[in-house]
Order: structure tokens, then sequence, then C-alpha cells
């Protein structure tokens, strides 16, 4: 099987020749197969969103070849690069993107007008699209109206209307809540699977790395590794053994930052200063997990610790497990103070006299942005702008707690009402609002 996406030397600098002069590529060289999953991990900065839009066809390489299907697409003329972007290629944004003043099914339509096809075969296949991604309610909504999952998804759906070969993600859950993030992701891998579609993502979450089929980490403009991930059956050919998941591949999912050679040496100090390894770990965290949340004792976590090695425990000697397990319950037990001060340091704000204030900021606050309010979210702005002028939450959550779908428990209000809403109260608070 040939590459889809064959890349040689590819170097792209800007500002070329000028005191500013920068290497965002550095000379990579990849290649990519039909169907495969493939993401491009690491930092800001390091290269990966370049590298997505050299391939889009928008960010012509200074040098080094990049060809799709075979073909230099920067030898394309303006038309042969439009079907190219029409019928080859599309790409999902951070952003979504979404025109404001058209509805759903004509957002998710809107490509096949440049591509020529009639408005009721338009209709018929957004639709089609919609329904596959559960937001056919929203229709003939407008992407104000929507919630930022809602919107991914449409945006999905639009990325998909004129049926490419290859879908580009760039940070496509970047500005999702997690639930909204976990959708949108397997709705992706849907795509790869079932619609046999190759997947190129941008991401810096290790988080999401299990959904490709193989990883490259990039670094200051160049690719430092290539991990194939042994879960997933591979379309590249490759060695035997290579699938293998060893102890630096599970390393690499908790340390995705950090080169070869550094996940080696952990390998080597745990091996040297712990004699467990990575299962062990795992259960060690297990444990924990259960203990916060009180569904193991003390003495049934020492005694989990002392199980031998020959059945996956780690032979701790009970005395030395218990004051494990003590400082666990130490850390817990003082965790569940901080919680009851805020309790308490909260409850200042639901006396009659702060409820008050807290209901002139609401009005304030949607009286100047315009939104508009329900009972429901009268009681949700209420209680959410509380905890923010009190300080239990941070802007970024209040943000993420407006945009979250009201069934979810969220404020129910759009992306842009809620960046508005949080700019303007962070304006009110920086001014010092006292309640």
């Amino acid at each position: 099987m040939k590459p889809i996406i064959e890349i040689k030397d590819l170097k792209v600098i800007y500002n070329e020749g000028q005191s500013n002069e920068y290497a965002a590529l550095r000379g990579e060289s990849l290649d990519i197969y039909p169907e495969e999953y493939i993401i491009l991990f690491g930092p800001s900065g390091c290269g990966k969103s370049t590298l997505l839009y050299s391939i889009l066809g928008i960010l012509a390489p200074t040098s080094g070849t990049l060809l799709v299907k075979g073909e230099d697409v920067y030898k394309y003329n303006s038309d042969e690069m439009v079907r190219f972007q029409q019928s080859v290629i599309s790409i999902i944004y951070q952003s979504f993107n979404l025109i404001p003043s058209l509805t759903t099914i004509d957002n998710v339509g809107l490509p096949l007008i440049f591509a020529g096809v009639p408005p009721g075969e338009r209709e018929r296949r957004a639709m089609a699209l919609l329904k596959r991604f559960g937001v056919e309610k929203q229709a003939r909504k407008i992407s104000t109206n929507l919630s930022g999952g809602q919107m991914q998804r449409i945006a999905v759906a639009r990325s998909l209307v004129n049926d490419p070969e290859i879908l580009l993600a760039d940070e496509p859950v970047g500005n999702l809540d997690s639930v909204s993030s976990a959708e949108v992701m397997d709705t992706l891998e849907e795509i790869n699977v079932k619609d046999k579609k190759t997947i190129i993502l941008v991401t810096h979450d290790a988080k999401f790395l299990p959904y490709a089929h193989r990883v490259y980490f990039m670094k200051d403009g160049g690719v430092e590794r290539e991990v194939i991930n042994p879960e997933k059956k591979q379309i590249k050919s490759v060695s035997p053994g290579t699938t293998i998941l060893t102890e630096i591949e599970k390393l690499a999912r908790i340390y995705p930052y950090i080169s070869i050679e550094e996940l080696k040496v952990k390998s080597i100090v745990n091996y040297l200063t712990q004699d467990i390894g990575i299962e062990q770990i795992e259960l060690v965290e297990k444990l924990v997990e259960m203990m916060i949340e009180g569904k193991i004792t003390k003495e049934k976590f020492a005694q989990s610790l002392m199980v031998p090695f020959s059945r996956g425990g780690l032979e701790i000697p009970f005395e030395k497990s218990l004051i494990m397990a003590q400082k666990i319950e130490n850390i817990v037990s003082l965790a569940r103070e901080i919680r009851q001060y805020r309790t308490r340091l909260q409850e200042k704000y639901a006396s009659p006299k702060q409820k008050e204030r807290i209901a002139d900021l609401r009005k304030m606050l949607t009286s100047e942005c315009g939104l508009a309010v329900d009972e429901y979210k009268k009681r949700w702005l209420d209680e959410n702008l509380a905890s923010r002028v009190a300080g239990f939450i941070t802007m970024e959550d209040f943000l993420d707690r407006l945009s979250i779908m009201s069934e979810k428990n969220g404020g129910g209000f759009s992306l842009k009402e809620a960046r508005i809403a949080s700019r303007y109260l962070e304006k009110l608070i920086a001014q010092g609002v006292h309640l």
C-alpha cells in the first residue's frame, strides 16, 4: 500500500532572510497511509499546526516535498486547488468557524454551494449528517443558540459533507468541556473506523493519544519520535515486535513531553529504587483512588499492598503499608476540613442581603451583555456569580459552566454569550466589586 501523504525534508521558514527569520519546520520527513488515524502531538509552537496547514494546501513549504495521493498540491493551479480542498481534504477548527447569520443546516451545506450542488440535494445531505451526529433538532437554529459541543459536532458534519478522503482536525476539542470533548473524539474515531477516512489530528493533550494508530511527537519544529499504538491494528507495515507495549510507551503516556532518553532514565531509576513496574504503580493509584472515595479502609489498603509480586502485588510489609494508608487518610481528612470551611464561607453569600446583591449583579450582567434569561438561568447565574465573586471558581470555570447545556447542569448559554458575560464580569471584579 502506498502512503496517501508523503513528506520529505519539509521546511517552512517565516520571514526568510530577515532579522526575525523563524524556522517553524526544520526539514521533516514522514508518511501517512490511507485510513490511518495520526496524531501530531506537542506543546504550543512546536510546528504541528504549521505541518497541518501545509498538508491542507494553504501554507507553502520553503523547501522539500509534500505529496498528497502522489501529487504535489503546490503545483496545482487555482481550479485544481479548489477541487483538492473540496473533494480530497477537509478540516475541523478549534473555534468552529460557523457563520452566525446562517442556520445549522445551511452551515453544514455551505461547502456544497461552491461545488454546484442543487439546493434540495444540499439540504438532504446536510440533514443526513446532522441526524448521524445527533443534532438534527438544531437544524433550523443559528449557531449562537447552541452549546460548544453541538457547534463542534456541526462543524464535523460540515467537514464531511463533501465526502473527503482526508480529515484534518486542529485542536478540535480545545474549547469544549470534558463531556463534549469525549463525544467529539468518539465521533472522529467512528469516522476513521466506519467511514474509512484518514484522520490527522493536532493536540497537546496526552489523554487523546490512545485514539491514534501512530503518534508523531513534535518539538522545536521537528518530529522527535514516532510512537506506534500497540493497542490498534496497524495499517502501515511495521517490523515484528514493534507493536509490543513496552514500559517506555506506558511511561510516555504519563510523561508525554519528555524525551525518549529521559523516559529510559525513568525506567532505570524505577528499577533501581522502587523494584516495582508500571502495573504495580497502576495498582497503587487504583487503591489510593478507592481510599479517597471511601470505598476501602486503610487496613484493606495495607492488606492489598502486601500481596506477593507473583499475584500482581507489591509485597510491602503491613506496617509500612499502614503508614502509607495513614498519610492518605490524613490528606483526605484535611481536604474535608477545607471543603467545610469553603462551604461555610459560601453560605455567607446565601444571606438575604447577599442574595439581593447577587441578584442586582445578575441583572446588571444580563442587561449589559444582552442575555435572555428564564427562571432556571436566573437561579443558575445567582449561584455561580456568588461562587466566582467569592473566589471559589476561576474565570475559566465560570466561562466553561456558562456554555454547558442546561440538561447537564450548565448555564445553557452559547459560547459567544458565555465569553461576553465572563469578560464583563471580570471587568467588574477587577474594579473592586464587593458584595
